[in-house]
């Protein structure tokens, strides 16, 4: 019998969260929006890399945009929380249509 866990992402705010080396996707692939965050300096903190400077961009999911056609929005924040909770205002606006 398969682990009921098997498959889940972590999650934020009810969405998932996907990490891959300092590349981290916020989202549903299968919607019409994601973000992706790009840490692009960190500094160590009591032994721990903490994120410093993150790129956030609001993209588009359409298969038939070219590249620079799917980037919404970006932006670049101080600290992973605040690039994460700017992203998720962002997504949040545009799966609803009201940005």
């Amino acid at each position: 019998m398969a682990d009921k866990n098997e498959n889940k992402f972590l999650t934020y705010k009810g969405k998932p969260l996907v990490r891959s080396g300092n590349t981290l996707y916020y989202g549903d692939m299968s919607d019409e929006y994601v973000v992706l965050l790009q840490i692009l300096s960190s500094k160590e903190v009591n032994g721990v890399d903490t994120a410093q400077r993150v790129s956030v961009q609001l993209l588009s999911t359409d298969p038939d945009l070219r590249p620079k056609e799917r980037v919404i929005r970006k932006s670049e924040k101080e600290g992973l929380y605040n690039a994460i909770d700017i992203g998720s205002i962002w997504l949040e606006r545009a799966l609803s249509g009201t940005m």
